[in-house]
């Protein structure tokens, strides 16, 4: 394996790669390194410049995985132990097996960090290097993992010290990881490593919804597109949410299905300590809006070590069980410490509870059950995601996991950034009032009566006053808070008190049309120390009537989903809710239910709002027209001035890059005039020049190349009677002579001259050539008072017209 390029470069490109890190390297050099192609000559070295088995540098990705998960994000890092640094280096990754000559060899896509750092190779653009060649000690990228497929890849390094390169095929240099197989036969039953990480950790998941009509125009739903509630949890390797190559659970069939998530929460609650948190946030509809319009729904949860993975899920609506999400993700890395972001693409899978293969299929149950698979381009002709040549999905989601605290002693080996750390000290002294700055609340108010008057458990509340929301990007938690209580008299520490769980989210309703019945459970968490049984109720019931019309000209729809945002962040707005129809009438009439709902509502008089700002303008043009340059976006201040200071950023500047600048034709300098082309009278003669450079990239185009100009001799003299007859006998005198010449050749040679040539094809189509035509010496007279005879050229102008 590894990098195999000509050998007859390798130490040409090592010499001037090190002449380049050390700023000796010339224009002429420069030139023959953007001439040489792709990939095929990223940095070899052999010789005396190369060393292997050197381990004072070594190249690491974070949690050491042996498995990469397709579409995945990890942070890559290459260090150098003390005392040892590094002036430049190059980093790639390949399919196993490839040698990087070819853009398919290459796998998974590098990020950029710190642009100060790293930046992509000029001539290889798929390559990571140095920006600046100095010496350092640890530089850091992101690699997102290739799609489904693409077997195992080969990340690796190369090191500049001084002039000496290290480059290892199979060493600290050189990292390999393989794809899973997700659909073998218990895939998740592999032994997964104990976490020996310290303390806890405390996440938040960001849900962005990427499913358009933009982005997957084929067969998109226009009505009713949604992202479902996400369910999900963090929990012990012992137990498993969903995975590839299972079945699905009643609640995964719900989700999947009906995109309920009540009996999956019934399902993750019930596995009592093995789950530390469950994961909850709200539904989409529609399945895509900008950011500034709706912030992305996020959930916070925590792990420690024994319940250090997490795993959630989510329906893509409508469709018959098509899902998105992560199964027991690892948050645990092998130094014994917590992983710091996460960043996945998420594309489509199927539960194998619906044979479907559209996104608007009819109910058609899979019996008996399938397991739960990814989709591919090539599952069903008619399926939205087909292609006949079976490329990748294009993905529909992105999920990202990042840390934002931490609690307790940490104890993982190697420490993270120190702006890592700092970040999670600053977050911990905040832990109390986790309250983002750009949510503005009133105080809180004093706690309710609790709900409960005897020792059932109940709860209180209490309730605060969203005055701004300043970012809405950025969500704000509740407005109220809720903690258990209990009756006057009562105590959660008597031996006698029965400790009951939360009462479990309302069932469906048994009916799909009229009267039915639906219910809601909650179970024991902690019985009476005495030994007594526990004689409060674990379940409730209660009547619920969907589509009071049960005729044949009546839709069955689905309950109302929850209520968007307010579209005001202040004052009067409005707010939307929306259901589906999951069945037309059986009489083939119209539906006439409707499927959206608006009502009014009242956010906080807005001259409470000290800072509320539009949104960000469209970024402007380049600051160039060509090359490097700059662009800005602004954004204005909507709330008056005096109604408190505003510290937010107006106007933000970013680099941009557009295409090369243009060159301009470039020419010599114009030739002498010719002759004229009359002994007398009016004639005309020309000069020209020569085209040394053609425009590109738009550059001016070349001028004439052939002037013309007039050019006017002695008047042609009249010749009289007189004169005539001198010159017919000055004819007749030269005639006879040159007979005799003739005659007398072989004696007297003479210079004879062959006949003119072809004029030569035009130089030019339009705009003004040249053409030429040749004479040479047939016999040159031996006798010096001939020297003069010599080869003859004429030049004449052609296509003077314009182009």
């Amino acid at each position: 394996m590894g990098l195999i390029f000509q050998p007859l470069f390798w130490q040409f490109v090592a010499t001037t790669y090190a002449l380049m890190v050390l700023g000796f390297l010339d224009e002429t050099v420069e030139k023959a390194i953007k001439s040489e192609g792709y990939c095929s000559r990223i940095l070899r070295a052999q010789g005396g410049t190369r060393k292997e088995g050197y381990h004072e540098f070594s190249l690491r990705v974070e949690g050491d995985p042996d498995f990469y998960k397709p579409g995945n994000t990890y942070r890559v890092t290459l260090l150098a132990a003390s005392p040892a640094y590094f002036r430049g280096f190059t980093l790639i990754a390949l399919k196993e097996g490839k040698e990087g000559e070819k853009e398919e060899d290459h796998a998974g896509s590098f990020q950029i960090i710190d642009e100060e750092d790293t930046q992509f190779m000029t001539n290889c653009p798929v390559a990571v290097t140095e920006s600046t060649p100095r010496r350092r000690t640890r530089i850091q990228v992101f690699w997102t993992a290739p799609q489904i497929g693409t077997g195992c890849v080969i990340l690796k390094a190369s090191i500049v010290q001084k002039k000496i390169i290290y480059f290892q095929d199979e060493g600290s240099l050189t990292k390999r990881m393989c794809e899973p197989d997700l659909t073998l036969e218990g895939g998740n039953e592999k032994t997964m490593p104990d976490c020996c990480a310290c303390g806890t950790a405390k996440y938040r998941l960001t849900f962005y919804g990427n499913w358009s009509e933009k982005t997957h125009p084929k067969d998109y739903p226009r009505r009713a597109n949604h992202w479902s509630a996400i369910i999900g949890g963090s929990h012990s390797k012992e137990y498993v949410l969903w995975e590839y190559g299972g079945q699905a659970s009643d609640g995964v069939k719900q989700v999947a299905e009906l995109g309920s998530p009540v009996k999956m929460e019934e399902e993750i609650r019930q596995k009592g300590d093995e789950v530390l948190t469950v994961i909850k946030a709200k539904a989409q509809w529609p399945a895509w809006q900008p950011l500034n319009v709706r912030a992305a729904p996020s959930a916070e949860f925590s792990v420690d070590r024994s319940r250090h993975l997490m795993s959630f899920l989510a329906m893509m609506g409508p469709s018959p069980d098509w899902n998105v999400g992560l199964t027991s993700e690892d948050l645990c890395t092998k130094e014994c410490g917590w992983v710091q972001k996460v960043i996945q693409d998420l594309i489509p899978w199927d539960a194998g509870t619906d044979s479907g293969v559209t996104y608007e299929s009819p109910n058609k149950p899979t019996i008996p059950q399938d397991k739960i698979r990814p989709l591919t381009s090539l599952d069903h002709p008619q399926s939205p995601f087909y292609d006949p040549e079976g490329g990748p999905i294009i993905p529909i989601a992105r999920v990202v996991i990042e840390r934002i605290a931490r609690k307790g002693e940490q104890c993982n080996i190697i420490p993270d950034n120190v702006d890592d750390i700092v970040a999670d000290l600053v977050t911990e002294e905040k832990d109390e009032d986790d309250t983002p700055e750009t949510c503005i609340y009133s105080n809180w108010s004093p706690w309710s009566a609790c709900s409960s008057a005897t020792c059932d458990k109940g709860k209180r509340m209490r309730q605060r006053m969203l005055k701004a929301q300043l970012d809405l990007s950025v969500p704000c938690p509740d407005t109220q808070d809720f903690e258990p209580c209990m009756g006057p008299g009562c105590s959660d520490d008597e031996a006698s008190t029965c400790m009951m769980s939360e009462w479990i989210t309302w069932s469906p309703c048994s009916a799909s049309c009229g009267m039915g019945m639906r219910s809601r459970e909650r179970y024991v968490k902690q019985f009476p120390e005495d030994g007594s049984l526990c004689k409060v109720p674990t379940e409730e019931t209660e009547k619920c009537i969907v589509n009071e019309e049960c005729e044949p000209s009546s839709c069955i729809v689905t309950e109302w989903a929850e209520w968007e945002e307010c579209s005001a962040t202040c004052g009067m707005g409005m707010k939307k809710r929306h259901r589906m129809i999951k069945m037309t009438p059986a009489d083939g009439s119209m539906c006439k239910a409707d499927t959206t709902e608006v009502e009014k509502c009242m956010m906080p008089e807005c001259h409470t709002i000290p800072c509320v700002l539009s949104p960000w303008s469209e970024w402007s043009d380049c600051s160039v027209t060509c090359g490097k340059g700059t662009r800005t976006r602004q954004r204005m201040l909507k709330s008056p001035a005096e109604l408190g200071d505003c510290n937010e950023e107006l106007k933000q500047v970013e680099k941009c890059m557009l295409p090369e600048c243009p060159i301009s034709c470039e020419l010599t300098e114009w030739s002498y005039w010719s002759e004229c082309n009359k002994s007398c009278g009016k004639g005309h003669m020309i000069r020209t020049r020569m085209i040394t450079m053609e425009p590109q990239f738009g550059g001016a185009v070349c001028p004439e190349t052939v002037q013309r100009k007039k050019c006017r001799l002695r008047k042609c003299q009249k010749s009289s009677g007189n004169e005539r007859r001198h010159l017919k006998d000055a004819r007749e005198k030269r005639r006879s002579e040159k007979i005799k010449e003739d005659s007398d050749g072989e004696q007297y040679p003479v210079c004879k001259m062959k006949p003119w040539t072809a004029w030569t094809e035009c130089t030019k189509f339009c705009g003004g050539g040249i053409q030429e035509r040749f004479m040479t010496v047939k016999k040159r007279f031996k006798s010096s008072q001939f020297t003069s005879c010599k080869d003859k050229k004429e030049i004449r102008a052609c296509n003077v017209h314009p182009c």
